[in-house]
């Protein structure tokens, strides 16, 4: 098995689906043979690539319970190489159902053990919930997409001792990978000093790349497509490019 990465952060609306699917869709066009598992209830990974949320056979939710395989539940995305596991509203059940479950921190885990890919990337929930720690008992490491807006570092803390309580109780190989910078906008002083201080907290963990604050980057997923197929000469499609360059090269 390859690289299992989650994309976490408890906060709402700091690019972890953006960063998720458009990372996946450039390491799919490096010629990597990728998975993006959508763990969020929200399923805005798999209405972002255009699938049908309604329609759809089995979902992450069965695949956690063991009511399907994960590999029969994947579908191919417009992209060679790139994948997602769906999900929709039914997995929001999955916190309070989980609860009583055996070796409920590991569900997520059993259930991608046949699933060979290069890359495993999960769009974790805006929580620290039980869905989230499957993510992290999973993962070989942790990419934590960071809003360069006011209050950005406030609930990092927390985050980050989750992680590592993870890494002592469910998963010693657990590592975070890095953090990256999204919704830059360079016209303000209020970016920059965010930028100081991630870079000051996190020191060499801080991808060199930045995500913008783009209008095409945003408006991609409501034609169903990556920044990679939308407009991949915009600045936020060069600036994924770039991140996706830099995991790859980290990871090898």
């Amino acid at each position: 098995m390859g690289q299992i990465i989650a994309v976490l952060n408890q906060k709402g609306g700091v690019g972890k689906t953006t960063t998720a699917m458009n990372v996946g869709a450039y390491l799919a066009k490096m010629g990597r043979e990728v998975l993006i598992v959508d763990l969020d209830p929200q399923g805005n990974a798999t209405s972002g690539f255009g699938t049908d949320k309604t329609a759809l056979e089995s979902t992450m939710y069965d695949v956690l319970f063991g009511r399907a395989n994960a590999s029969n539940t994947i579908k191919e995305t417009k992209i060679s190489g790139l994948y997602i596991l769906p999900t929709n509203a039914q997995l929001a059940a999955a916190e309070v159902d989980l609860a009583n479950e055996p070796e409920r921190e590991h569900k997520l885990k059993h259930a991608l053990a046949n699933c060979a890919y290069d890359f495993i990337l999960i769009d974790c929930p805006p929580s620290l919930g039980l869905l989230s720690i499957n993510a992290l008992t999973a993962a070989n490491s942790v990419l934590i997409p960071v809003q360069a807006e006011y209050y950005a570092l406030e609930g990092l803390g927390q985050l980050l001792e989750i992680i590592q309580r993870v890494r002592s109780g469910l998963n010693p190989q657990l590592e975070l990978l890095g953090v990256v910078l999204t919704m830059y906008d360079s016209r303000t002083s209020l970016s920059d000093q965010v930028m100081s201080e991630v870079q000051k907290h996190f020191g060499q963990k801080v991808f060199n790349s930045v995500i913008p604050r783009n209008i095409r980057l945003a408006e991609a997923p409501s034609y169903g497509k990556t920044i990679a197929e939308h407009d991949k000469w915009s600045k936020g499609g060069r600036a994924y490019k770039q991140l996706a360059k830099e995991i790859d090269k980290h990871v090898k």
